[in-house]
């Protein structure tokens, strides 16, 4: 019923990095919960991030509109993470019995874990963060400050997560972990529930019309999940909305699952897109990447340095992660065999265009030192 391939186009100088299948565009599952946008707007300091419109971007991708979602003050911190983070832990406090503090642990490579231990601060409860090698000294002192215990683990960012599980192990401690393995999914699916309230944002935003593509970087695709989650479960007769994912060629865990057609994990090495440096891709997010992504593609830290100072240049603070959207698009729409690549994606002159940046330069301190 669907095909899937890892391709090109024959006249392409190097192999693109590229997944596409076919018929995910007709797939549906259940939407998020509804309530998740109301808690949200009770928070302190809660607004709407901008969607800015770039009208020169759009030229050179050759479509009708590009909009950057500009995650680089959401809740007072630099990246979209604490949509989930608090999500998840107001559903973890809220089914406690008593009335004593729990530890509230997490693994990140960046910007998960400084949410979480803002949400804790704001709940009024102890966090521990464990932080794999490989993140920026600043990004630990930023988690530092919020609070939170951190635990600087010599590995990789797999690793960190089980130290983090480990380490929360007993009565009064809780795993608030963005990354799901059997037997663990339900505080996962709390986070990516949590990220309802960015796609129910652009809607509100764009006001009549689906966007034809979103372009959402992934590391361990929870965000990519809840974006499959939000564009899967429209009903309403919008057209469908086609679904990109952007990672790292040294962390590629997703296309390289989706190539397998089953979940892989992948060794990691350095990127300066230290959010996205994840091998494993989640157990949760796996069914529906593999049903509801149209494509993947990976991109170099050059690429995504370019797609960077491009941002600022208009006027977007965005990170490397967050710059991926934009590296990611430029790569499957323009270049060689990208009539292809357009063609599977259904993306046309009068298309409109959303690129999802995750975070601003603040939240990752590579980003301003390369500048």
């Amino acid at each position: 019923m669907s095909k899937t391939s890892l391709l090109s186009g024959s006249s392409a100088p190097r192999r693109l990095p590229w997944y596409v299948r076919s018929g995910a565009r007709t797939w549906t599952c259940a939407p998020p919960p509804a309530e998740v946008r109301d808690f949200h707007a009770g928070l302190p300091g809660y607004a709407p991030t901008p969607l800015t419109e770039l009208p020169a971007l759009a030229a050179e991708l050759g479509v009708g509109r590009v909009f950057v979602k500009d995650e680089s003050a959401r809740l007072g911190l630099p990246a979209f993470k604490a949509l989930g983070a608090s999500w998840a832990i107001h559903q973890v406090l809220a089914r406690r019995t008593g009335s004593g503090l729990v530890r509230l642990v997490t693994a990140t490579d960046g910007n998960h874990g400084r949410a979480v231990a803002r949400m804790a601060r704001l709940f009024g409860h102890p966090a521990q963060v464990f932080v794999p090698r490989g993140v920026h000294p600043a990004a630990v002192t930023a988690i530092e400050d919020e609070g939170a215990d951190v635990v600087l683990v010599p590995g990789s960012y797999d690793e960190a997560v089980r130290r983090a599980a480990g380490a929360a192990g007993g009565p009064d401690s809780v795993l608030v972990q963005d990354t799901g393995r059997p037997g663990y999914e339900r505080i996962p699916g709390w986070i990516v529930q949590g990220y309802a309230t960015l796609f129910a944002e652009i809607d509100e935003q764009l006001g009549a019309g689906a966007p034809g593509l979103v372009v959402v970087p992934a590391g361990v695709g929870s965000l990519a999940q809840a974006a499959v989650t939000h564009y899967r479960s429209r009903r309403d007769g919008a057209v469908a909305t086609a679904l990109l994912s952007v990672e790292p060629v040294t962390a590629a865990c997703v296309l390289a699952s989706l190539g397998r057609g089953e979940p892989v994990s992948v060794p990691t090495g350095t990127t300066t897109m230290a959010g996205l440096n994840c091998g494993t891709v989640s157990s949760l997010a796996w069914p529906l990447l593999r049903d509801g992504l149209d494509a993947a593609v990976a991109v170099t830290d050059a690429d995504s340095a370019g797609a960077a100072r491009d941002l600022a240049a208009a006027g977007v603070s965005a990170g490397p992660c967050g710059a991926a959207s934009l590296a990611g698009a430029r790569a499957a729409l323009t270049g060689a065999g990208a009539a292809g690549r357009r063609r599977a994606l259904a993306v046309g002159s009068d298309s409109t265009v959303v690129l999802l940046s995750t975070e601003g330069t603040a939240a990752n301190p590579y980003a301003q030192e390369q500048r």
